[in-house]
């Protein structure tokens, strides 16, 4: 990974990410209390203080959640260094983490489940945590990527070895939500999985932000890297479909894949008219369907954005970039058409059928009493219908503008300002070179156009294969055998006398060799050796990974002296626990809480006539009578007690205590 203490601008963007999320922490908490607080007291004059103080922490949560949606704008730091004349593209910013310790958990496990020393395993335990803290700063190049799907491929090796599906390993996984700030905490490696996918994505992003778009080379990875980050989100809704985190959730990741999409489709417009776009009347028309496109996938973008549950979370700034975009593209649409039809008059020797038949396609109806073949060869006609197309145009980049300089965030972005006032400026100039006309036909209303486009934008799956991971923990033996569901019996030592003739028995699979067909009147069965176990080593040399005759030679090496060899057994594996792992609920209410682990279920069956205990903090599903809304200024509580509470459906339980 990047050095965490570099100066850049991203790390400076990261850290101010990791000090806002500390903050909204201890504002949340402080919530909490005054929440509980209020639940429990009936004084009024407690009351009253205690809503006052939530009016102020709301006030300090809505303040942190603007400047955390400022970092997620500061778009200017992720692009590329080279000076440019182009929109910008918006990346995401990492998730942020806190430090975990695998290293008591994992070695309990090896000597409880495995039977083995797990001294012996410290140095890949430092791997396996060394690798994850270097993933918490990834370089912004193909190596960073490299890096992240390296650790998410290797959690799937710890994930079946260490991680039972009959109980919990003890080990907290806490991630910072991108767009809130909130923490969530699990002990579910499913979280930490998801975590780093949806990091992958953004890392993505943020690699074709940096791309050289002035160049075709630079584009074409800009496009490539969008797609990828769309493909990675995409796996990461398809794949963890019970995140507790809103920029995990579906709806959040289905908005984002939209703009990622949406953002190579831009650059794909950009590679078109990359070497510059000839005054020429069908390559005009090429490009009016290409613009058209890109506004329409930032309109739907937009209208995406503005829906819940999305609308709440997402940063304001995001969607009205959107819907500046979408006006921008949409006015560029025009003014090309505008600049075919003023500047193109149907020659002689033009093809006036194939010009007829492009020119109709750009609309889904024309104004009444207007043909395309009429307008290509009326000239006053052509003339007035370019005119028209001229003022929508100018409508379009007049509204740009005019987002633009509502939102403070973008205001502050200089070369968003540019680009779009040298756009409005160069439509109002081509419509004051035209003819001045004072006649009824010069209010006609310019159609929309129809977007079409000869290039397909579609999200690359992540290509997992193409990254060569070792197992870590490869000494612990083959996975399909040796993993966190199977339960094995410790070592057994089985000696088998010199002079005993034959084994007694044959072997059978793969690695490791398994004994089938034992005697049960030879020696290794007197001395306990069973049938169906795993030979694991053969005169103290490790054989898990060895096949049949492998071990075979081995056992008729030994000469005249008595050989020794271990085995272990299998035995019955429990069922499976009921997965407790956070779900995410479209229709809850958004608020700043935090996810913390509630009771456990022992005390839950011996209590079972007493009220179930409130998490700590739950995710937005306490309703008017239970809490303060987090939104606004609590209501007065209709009574303290209540015949039943639910636990939230993202509390996880079987822990002794909340987090903090």
């Amino acid at each position: 990974g990047c050095n965490p203490l570099a100066e850049t601008g991203r790390s400076k963007l990261q850290n101010q990410r990791a000090v806002l999320n500390q903050q909204i922490l201890r504002a949340v908490r402080m919530r909490a209390g005054a929440e509980n607080l209020l639940r429990a007291t009936t004084n009024n004059k407690v009351r009253e203080q205690v809503l006052l103080e939530l009016s102020f922490v709301n006030s300090d949560l809505q303040i942190l959640k603007e400047e955390l949606e400022g970092l997620n704008i500061s778009v200017q730091v992720y692009q590329n260094a080279e000076e440019t004349f182009s929109v910008p593209l918006v990346p995401l910013g990492l998730k942020e983490t806190k430090e975990v310790d695998f290293t008591l958990p994992l070695k309990d496990f090896i000597l409880e489940h495995y039977s083995e020393d797990s001294s012996e395993y410290e140095d890949e335990i430092a791997d396996l945590m060394d690798l994850r803290q270097a993933c918490r700063t990834p370089s912004r190049d193909e190596a960073g990527i490299e890096m992240l799907m390296s650790y998410f491929l290797q959690l799937g090796y710890v994930e079946n070895r260490f991680f039972p599906p009959t109980r919990h390993m003890g080990v907290l996984f806490t991630w910072y939500d991108s767009f809130t700030g909130v923490p969530v905490c699990q002990q579910n490696l499913l979280l930490e999985k998801a975590s780093i996918l949806f990091n992958t994505g953004a890392l993505y992003t943020q690699i074709g932000t940096r791309c050289n778009r002035q160049t075709q080379a630079g584009l074409e990875n800009a496009v490539d890297a969008f797609q990828r980050a769309a493909g990675v989100l995409s796996y990461l809704k398809e794949t963890f479909t019970h995140t507790p985190s809103y920029d995990m959730s579906p709806a959040m990741l289905n908005v984002l894949v939209k703009m990622m999409l949406a953002q190579a489709r831009e650059c794909v417009f950009e590679q078109t008219g990359l070497a510059g776009i000839r005054n020429e009347f069908f390559t005009l028309v090429k490009m009016t369907q290409e613009v058209a496109k890109v506004g329409e996938v930032y309109m739907l973008v937009n209208t995406a954005m503005n829906q819940e549950p999305v609308k709440e979370n997402i940063p304001y700034s995001w969607s009205k970039l959107a819907q500046i975009k979408a006006d921008h593209y949409k006015a560029l649409a025009h003014y090309f058409i505008a600049t075919i039809l003023c500047d193109h008059e149907l020659q002689p020797g033009d093809d006036e059928d194939q010009q007829e038949k492009a020119l109709s396609q750009l609309y889904d109806h024309l104004p009444e009493g207007l043909t395309a073949l009429a307008v290509l060869r009326d000239k006053a006609r052509r003339k007035q219908f370019g005119k028209a197309h001229l003022r929508q145009a100018i409508v379009c980049h007049e509204e740009a503008l005019r987002v633009c300089g509502l939102c403070k965030k973008l205001r502050s972005i200089d070369v968003l300002q540019e680009v779009l006032a040298a756009a409005h400026k160069r439509a109002l100039l081509k419509y004051a070179q035209q003819e001045a006309e004072d006649d009824f036909l010069s209010l006609i209303q310019a159609p929309d156009v129809l977007p079409k486009t000869e290039h397909k934008i579609e999200p690359i799956a992540p290509q997992f294969s193409k990254v060569k991971v070792k197992d870590f923990f490869h000494k612990l033996g083959p996975l399909t055998v040796f993993s966190a569901k199977q339960r094995w019996t410790a070592p057994r030592t089985i000696r088998i006398p010199q002079g005993a003739g034959g084994l007694g028995f044959h072997l059978k699979g793969g690695s490791p060799a398994q004994v089938y067909c034992l005697d049960p009147a030879c020696p290794a069965a007197s001395m306990g050796l069973k049938e169906g176990d795993y030979i694991v080593s053969v005169g103290g040399v490790d054989c898990k990974w060895l096949g049949v005759n492998e071990v075979l030679e081995k056992l008729r090496s030994g000469g005249e002296q008595p050989l020794e060899m271990e085995v272990v057994s299998c035995q019955e594996t429990a069922a499976s626990l009921h997965s407790k792992s956070a779900t995410y609920s479209v229709g809850m209410q958004k608020t700043y809480s935090l996810i913390c682990l509630a009771m456990d279920e022992d005390k839950m069956d011996q209590a079972k006539k007493a009220p179930l205990k409130l998490p700590f903090l739950s995710w937005g599903t306490k309703n008017r009578q239970k809490a303060a809304s987090t939104l606004c200024l609590p209501s007065a509580v209709a009574g303290s007690s209540q015949s039943k509470k639910k636990l939230s459906p993202f509390t996880l339980l079987n822990t002794e205590s909340s987090l903090y």
